[in-house]
């Protein structure tokens, strides 16, 4: 069985907003294992919706959903760059 096509259709669109946003955040933007932790953060607080192909979204989401989609996306990156900075913050501190 080859499952290899299968993936989360926020993964991408977090990557993207993890970098677009990390300028704004310049203790965390130097590394990548803590942007990497930023973006798991913030996928673990989008629902996660799975799909084949990206053409498949086309078919699935409705304009509303893509805009619920979008605005979900940058209210976990958000989110998860200020909880990651606050750990790594807590974490300097010992």
């Amino acid at each position: 069985m080859d499952f290899s096509s299968v993936h989360n259709i926020h993964e991408s669109a977090v990557f993207e907003a993890v970098a677009n946003a990390a300028p704004r955040y310049p203790g965390l933007a130097e590394s990548a294992d803590l942007l990497a932790d930023v973006a798991c953060v913030a996928l673990n607080r989008v629902a996660p919706r799975y799909i084949r192909h990206d053409v498949d979204l086309a078919f699935f989401l409705t304009e509303r959903e893509r805009a619920d989609n979008e605005r979900a996306i940058r209210d976990a990156v958000e989110h998860a760059f200020g909880f990651v900075q606050a750990r790594h913050a807590m974490a300097a501190r010992r």
